[in-house]
């Protein structure tokens, strides 16, 4: 029975920190109410899939074009917006472009209608757009003194290209006359994903209605970029800084809506890739909604997320004046982090706590460090080698635990039979033979709390890692998508149509590393969990959910578990000796045992509770 005791102590650390994968990967599954949703009743499944579909089809509602060649049209233009009817409709547009990015931009909303970045490109070779055919808008809602509710967004707006140095100037005007006019500034720098954007108004004061609200309202629905839109789509949220300073994420799964206070900035990240509204002086309130268009993974899904902000805008003396920046670009820390005023950075999620701290101060500084002059692959595995080297010394500590109690093992199988029929007794015996013998059960639990920080920090790294992105090593195209060998005519449940290699090697340096540490003496005593079941189902379940994930994870963990079966073999034959602790255990029996209060006080618990039992048999 305390044969059985000692596996759960070897294996413990390793069912702790797996416990932590399960449950990361269980949040990512889709909720028992989304699962419950699946099931309902037919009529309302296709009401979802109908509300879904006009999601998708109208997340930009826009007003009906005009067609600039019916004089009638045009009239009507000008008649439905009053006084911002003075700017003549035109479908025309003007491009702003670096060498990073390049933008499109409308006269009708006077706002960006294409941003496509230069230097990247999707999965299938596509151009990476963040906004193209519609998929993102952005507006002033306000009323007019004469009771009109417009929206900018509808108007058209009177372009002017300039130079300023380096930087390209574009002035975008809506016009009430010759020198009064809403004016949509963007200021582009060479070799920079940062423009800067000004809105203000000049000789309004009258126009607009400064009794009733301005709202800003940016809308932006995700376009896919990934090969597994499931994966992406796990990493693609609503980030922001508000409340002085507060970082915070909107749910990824399912629909999410939030209101914010003193916002600097809002992100709408779409995993590696993100558009940036920026404020100079931070807005009072937003709200902040976030829906999810991505049911089941599929190769046809186009959208991931639809993102809406809807922020209130004061006026100074009857005008408008904002500050603001965009930013199109990569969620790439390195480019970020030049965005110091903004603190643009921390748009990525590195983790939370200790965990993100880790991730971002020493995994992704040491991996870049790495691959700046070694292949990304090879830096994957070297530095996992040197990760599992620096924990040695911990898990040379839990297995030299587990050799001091197979040392006791048969002391303990003695008691466990002279105490059969007293359940107390045998517990404080045991515990008087672990005091004086100096071994601490629980000392194999210790390296696997100390090991999970790392643990969680390697998993958030890889998602997060931008220098991973479309990187191949043998035979994976990308060590930040999943490596397909081969594409099966069928999908698999939790498993997907295609057979990924680097999760099969792990599973199997898993299942190896396990009948290392629990392949002996497998029978599981009443109550404690099955072994050899567990020894099974781990590797399996690691094979299932990591099928989609990203390569360099999964390769991550097929070295580091190589690399732990052979400190493992080293510990056991070179470096501990049974006889040598055997002679310690013996040694620290002679010592005399001093008692702690705490130690103390378990004793008389114990000790109570055996008189009460004794008195209670009288």
């Amino acid at each position: 029975m305390e044969d059985k005791k000692l596996d759960i102590n070897s294996i413990i650390g390793f069912v702790l920190i797996f416990g932590l994968i399960m449950l990361m990967l269980y949040q990512n599954r889709p909720s028992p109410e989304e699962v419950a949703a699946e099931k309902a009743k037919q009529e309302q499944v296709e009401a979802q899939k109908a509300e879904k579909n006009t999601i998708q089809e109208n997340a930009v509602t826009e007003a009906a074009p005009i067609n600039l060649q019916d004089s009638t049209a045009v009239a009507n233009y000008r008649s439905n917006n009053g006084a911002f009817g003075f700017t003549p409709p035109s479908d025309k547009t003007t491009k702003l472009e670096n060498d990073l990015v390049y933008f499109e931009i409308s006269n009708k909303g006077g706002q960006i209608i294409e941003a496509r970045l230069k230097q990247f490109h999707t999965y299938d070779s596509i151009p990476v757009y963040l906004i193209k055919d519609g998929n993102a808008s952005f507006g002033l809602n306000f009323s007019t003194s004469d009771n009109r509710v417009l929206n900018t967004k509808d108007l058209y707006f009177e372009p002017s290209l300039t130079q300023s140095g380096d930087n390209q100037v574009l002035s975008m005007k809506a016009k009430v006359a010759a020198d009064k006019f809403l004016e949509y500034r963007y200021e582009m720098k060479p070799d920079d994903y940062l423009v800067d954007f000004t809105v203000r108004s000049q000789g309004l004061n009258g126009v607009i209605n400064s009794g009733q609200p301005i709202q800003l309202e940016w809308k932006l629905k995700g376009i896919r970029h990934n090969k597994s839109v499931e994966y992406e789509n796990r990493y693609t949220e609503v980030m922001r800084n508000f409340d002085d300073g507060k970082i915070d994420y909107m749910s990824a799964r399912g629909d999410d809506e939030e209101t914010d206070e003193d916002v600097k900035w809002i992100s709408y990240k779409q995993h590696f890739f993100t558009s940036i509204l920026a404020t100079k002086r931070n807005f009072k309130t937003a709200e902040l909604v976030s829906k999810d268009l991505v049911e089941e993974e599929s190769k046809e899904v186009v959208f991931t997320k639809n993102f809406e902000a809807s922020i209130p805008i004061a006026m100074e003396g009857g005008e408008i004046s904002e500050s603001l920046d965009w930013y199109y670009g990569p969620a790439d820390v390195a480019v970020l982090k030049k965005y110091e005023e903004y603190g643009l950075d921390d748009t990525i999620y590195f983790g939370w706590g200790i965990f993100g701290w880790i991730n971002r101060y020493v995994f992704t500084p040491f991996y870049t460090f790495l691959s700046s002059f070694l292949p990304y692959g090879i830096a994957i595995v070297i530095m996992t080698i040197l990760v599992r080297l620096a924990m040695s010394p911990v898990t040379y500590k839990s297995y030299l635990s587990q050799a001091k109690m197979k040392v006791l093992k048969p002391e303990i199988t003695e008691l466990g039979e002279k105490y059969k029929d007293n359940a107390m007794k045998k517990q404080q015996e045991t515990m008087k033979l672990y005091g004086k013998a100096g071994v601490s059960p629980m000392s194999g639990c210790v390296p696997a709390f100390l090991q999970m920080p790392i643990f969680y920090a390697l998993f958030m790294f890889f998602p997060t890692s931008f220098a991973l992105r479309q990187k191949s090593f043998l035979w994976a195209d990308d060590l930040s998508s999943y490596d397909s060998i081969a594409q099966l005519p069928f999908e698999i449940p939790f498993y997907g149509d295609h057979v990924s290699l680097f999760p099969i090697l792990a599973s199997i340096a898993i299942f190896f590393y396990m009948m290392m540490t629990t392949g002996q003496n497998m029978p599981s005593q009443p109550g404690m969990p099955n072994m050899k079941f567990i020894m099974y189902l781990m590797p399996l379940m690691m094979l299932f959910f990591f099928n989609n994930y990203a390569s360099g994870l999964s390769l991550y963990y097929f070295v580091s578990n190589l690399i732990t079966i052979g400190i493992m073999l080293v510990i056991k034959n070179f470096i501990l000796d049974n006889d040598k602790i055997h002679a310690q255990i013996q040694e620290n029996k002679k010592k005399p045992k001093k008692e702690n209060k705490f130690q103390k006080k378990m004793r008389e618990m114990m000790e109570q509770a055996e008189e009460q039992k004794k008195a209670g048999k009288r």
